[in-house]
């Protein structure tokens, strides 16, 4: 899956998905650092990528669909430090269908997800 991780996650993630057979690259390596939401947005979906984030912005289902965009992450965690965020993507990524996730919105927390699909089922 192509993935752009938001500046909000840690870089590390990168390698970890790359090691799992993703092509991820972050907003940092397009210069995209500070941008606004839009910017960031937009510049993922032109780049055919699963956008993820912890930005609770883009947690608005209205306004980012299911299924009217690539795909888009975002992390909740109660305690959101660097170690805490690599340690659940690690096991996300590790354990979950994660190809069927492409066009859904996926809302991580400590303990579950949540896959919005386009059909509006979870």
């Amino acid at each position: 899956m192509k993935v752009k991780l938001d500046e909000n996650l840690p870089n590390r993630l990168v390698g970890v998905l790359r090691d799992l057979g993703h092509d991820a690259d972050t907003v940092i390596d397009e210069a995209l650092t500070g941008r606004d939401d839009t910017t960031v947005f937009h510049a993922a979906q032109a780049a055919g990528r699963f956008f993820m984030t912890q930005d609770l912005d883009f947690a608005d289902i209205r306004r980012f669909a299911p299924g009217t965009h690539h795909g888009l992450l975002i992390l909740r965690l109660r305690n959101p430090g660097a170690r805490s965020i690599y340690e659940r993507m690690l096991h996300v990524f590790a354990t979950e269908p994660v190809e069927t996730w492409p066009r859904s919105t996926i809302v991580v927390t400590d303990r579950k997800l949540r896959i919005y699909r386009a059909s509006g089922s979870m």
